[in-house]
């Protein structure tokens, strides 16, 4: 039959209900399913579950010969194989080609793809591009060619494989058929060079609204209890399904087992794994053996799981694409989605970091990414006006009552002059310039490239002198929001004046800004987390009180029954048990059985007479990263090794050595190292640093050098407080 006659002839929503079990199409599956019939190369901007995956493989169902769906991962291809393979009458329609085959499985695909039995065959870009792959495909009939995730062919898009560049020319080895290309994010840069990378420029275009009105948009400031808010958050959706995104293999990792010593079911998931692990993962995940999975952005492409309630992103994503992509994984079938990311300016450093090694080119176009990022982050606009502007789309709503900033707006204040300085500025400098240069400009920053330009010159430059130095990046975002300028993003992020910029020069009118979240960069740097700022000061002057009894009753300094940051953590947790007190920061079960039952007491008796609502968070449990490190070191203490071989066969430096011996000792296991100070101190000096502690009221180390004035080693004064503290605090 002729493809006309079949468009024709075919009910699409008979063949639709008789496969898939629907109704009706989504939006524009069926006109895209129609194109594709007709021959016509076709583009699919369609957002995270919307649909895209229908409008391949339905066609490949009703069409002659066997459709190549060209995915990214393998983990993308063995969900949707078993999707349609689950839906058809002999279960083995799909299949799909790649490394993790053998041999024989590898043959017998291929003898499935020549009878005709394979409507869809998945191929990775790599084996797309093999001559082996290339010879045989050449001998099929091919329906069409689908790219899933088509982001990847450019380089602006928020995951660029080199591989996917190689799809045109290997299709024009294999043989014409028509292209059909899908994507759930792409700005009009990406869009424009994935049609001209594959070929395709001509390509009908369907473009769905990015707007998804039932996810919830919120950035909180990364602190130092991140993994506290986390596992509170989680515990207060529980039973349901989510996703934590981070960008590293090794915090995947620690995150993944954090989570599971607090008793919620979760996994790790990222490339570094095994095949066998991944697969699993996915499956329990699916089949709800799972409530979370913490990822890299390697798990979630085109997996079908529609009940996805939160997506929460541990580190900043790289680009806006990345995000939407990521965010668009909750709420697919229109339920709740809440989207929680977490936001430092030291991250984004690390970020800008990764790229020194890159070319000039890359460099430019990360940071820009990166940038577009950071303002997203930064910005008081409403979140969803503001990443649909991002993709080219207008929202015309002043509030989306489902992002953090429209639930708290903050006050909006007149920025007409600071616009006008901008326009005039940009004007001036003959729009060949970027946000920053522009910014310098009307800051008065005589910088190396401005001088070299000639701009300190000009009657802008130092304009805005007079300004608050923070209103000049939401103007301009803003700005560019409400159409006064353009950011030409294939120019390297030129500021462009627009009509209605050069008419707001002339004839200036109000011009309403909301100013900038203001996220502090001290995250992991210092001590510094919501846990400090809720300190119940009366409670801490009580425990000290309790603690400074306690020490005088049984004759030991006050610091050996517990260290001030203990105290500060009860006095803002409030542990009422012992369970709870050792999840205190060096408070070990010794410790807690030895002194812990008097502090609860008076916790428990102050909490209700002061009717305090404990935080829930109480019950978080940490897993400590050097736990294998501590129990190798209590073995070898056990067996009575010299220390410093300890330190040898661990690969660490011996004061790094005792700077985990103390943070046993101080947790409250006891350790005896008598062996080795028999080996090493006269037992005089033993003696004189060891009366030295039990009549000083600190263990600092410091004033511990000072005060026994110089004539001990660092390494000896903390040696004998190893001692001290094991035998008197344990």
């Amino acid at each position: 039959m002729l493809l006309t006659d079949m468009i024709k002839d075919v009910n699409l929503t008979k063949e639709l209900k008789h496969y898939f079990g629907f109704d009706k199409f989504k939006g524009d599956q069926e006109a895209i399913i129609r194109n594709l019939l007709a021959g016509n190369d076709t583009f699919v901007l369609m957002p995270t579950g919307g649909g895209k995956s229908l409008c391949y493989q339905l066609p490949s169902l009703i069409m002659e010969g066997t459709a190549i769906v060209i995915s990214p991962l393998i983990a993308l291809m063995k969900n949707q194989v078993d999707v349609i393979n689950g839906i058809s009458e002999d279960g083995s329609i799909a299949h799909y080609l790649n490394s993790s085959l053998n041999k024989a499985a590898i043959t017998q695909v291929m003898n499935d793809v020549r009878t005709g039995k394979t409507k869809l065959l998945y191929v990775a870009p790599e084996s797309l591009n093999k001559e082996e792959n290339v010879g045989f495909l050449r001998t099929v009939k091919i329906s069409f060619y689908a790219i899933d995730e088509a982001h990847c062919i450019s380089e602006w898009g928020h995951d660029f494989r080199p591989e996917y560049r190689n799809i045109r020319p290997t299709i024009n080895k294999i043989g014409n058929a028509p292209v059909i290309a899908l994507t759930a994010t792409a700005t009009d840069k990406v869009r424009s060079d994935i049609k001209k990378s594959l070929g395709i420029t001509d390509a009908r275009e369907f473009k769905s609204s990015f707007n998804r009105p039932n996810l919830y948009y919120e950035i909180r400031p990364k602190t130092n209890d991140i993994d506290r808010q986390i596992i509170m958050f989680i515990r207060q959706h529980a039973g349901k399904s989510g996703i934590i995104y981070c960008l590293a293999r090794k915090k995947v990792e620690e995150l993944a087992a954090v989570l599971q010593a607090n008793d919620i079911k979760a996994a790790p998931y990222h490339a570094g794994l095994d095949s066998a692990t991944r697969s699993q993962t996915q499956d329990d995940f699916l089949m709800e053996r799972l409530d979370v999975i913490v990822a890299t952005i390697a798990f979630g492409m085109g997996i079908d799981k529609p009940d996805v309630r939160f997506v929460i992103h541990y580190d900043i994503p790289k680009s806006l694409e990345g995000y939407y992509q990521e965010t668009g994984r909750a709420g697919r079938d229109g339920g709740e989605g809440l989207c929680i990311t977490f936001y430092s300016n030291k991250d984004l450093q690390k970020l800008e970091k990764i790229m020194d090694g890159k070319s000039v080119a890359e460099q430019d176009i990360g940071r820009q990414l990166l940038q577009e990022t950071a303002a997203y982050a930064e910005s008081s606009v409403c979140r969803r006006k503001m990443l649909l502007h991002y993709f080219g789309e207008e929202y015309d709503e002043n509030n989306c009552h489902n992002c953090d900033n429209c639930l708290h707006p903050k006050e909006k204040k007149e920025a007409r002059n600071a616009l006008l300085i901008v326009l005039n500025a940009v004007k001036a400098v003959k729009e060949n310039f970027r946000t920053d240069y522009v910014i310098d400009l009307v800051k008065g920053r005589g910088t190396d490239d401005i001088v070299s330009h000639k701009h300190n010159e000009l009657d802008e430059f130092g304009s805005g002198e007079d300004e608050d130095d923070k209103i000049w990046n939401p103007v301009i975002r803003q700005a560019i929001i409400a159409g006064y300028l353009k950011k030409d993003v294939e120019n390297y992020g030129l500021l462009k004046l627009t009509a209605t910029g050069k008419r707001f020069i002339k004839h200036p009118v109000s011009f309403m800004i909301v100013e900038d979240k203001n996220f502090k960069s001290d995250y992991d740097e210092e001590r510094h987390d919501s846990a400090a700022a809720a300190l119940d000061q009366e409670l801490y002057a009580m425990l000290r009180d309790l603690r400074k009894r306690m020490a005088a009753k049984l004759g030991i300094p006050p610091y050996v029954i517990f260290q001030d940051i203990s105290l500060e953590q009860m006095a803002t947790m409030y542990p009422v048990n012992m369970q709870e007190l050792q999840n205190i920061q060096g408070v070990g079960a010794g410790k807690a059985k030895r002194y812990g039952t008097e502090f609860c007491k008076l916790i428990q008796q102050h909490c209700k007479e002061n009717d305090i609502e404990r935080p829930e968070e109480l019950r978080v449990r940490t897993v400590a990263k050097k736990s294998m490190l501590k129990v190798k070191i209590i073995q070898s203490i056990d067996r009575q090794i010299a220390l410093d071989d300890i330190a040898n066969a661990q690969n660490i430096d011996f004061s790094d050595l005792l700077t985990e011996i103390e943070a046993i000792v101080y947790s409250g296991t006891k350790l005896n190292i008598d062996y080795f100070l028999d080996e090493v101190m006269d037992d005089e000096r033993v003696e004189d640093i060891y009366d030295y502690f039990h009549d000083s009221v600190t263990d600092n180390i410091d004033t511990a050098m000072e005060e026994l004035g110089g004539d001990y080693t660092e390494d000896e004064i903390r040696l004998v407080r190893i001692k001290f503290l094991s035998e008197m605090a344990n």
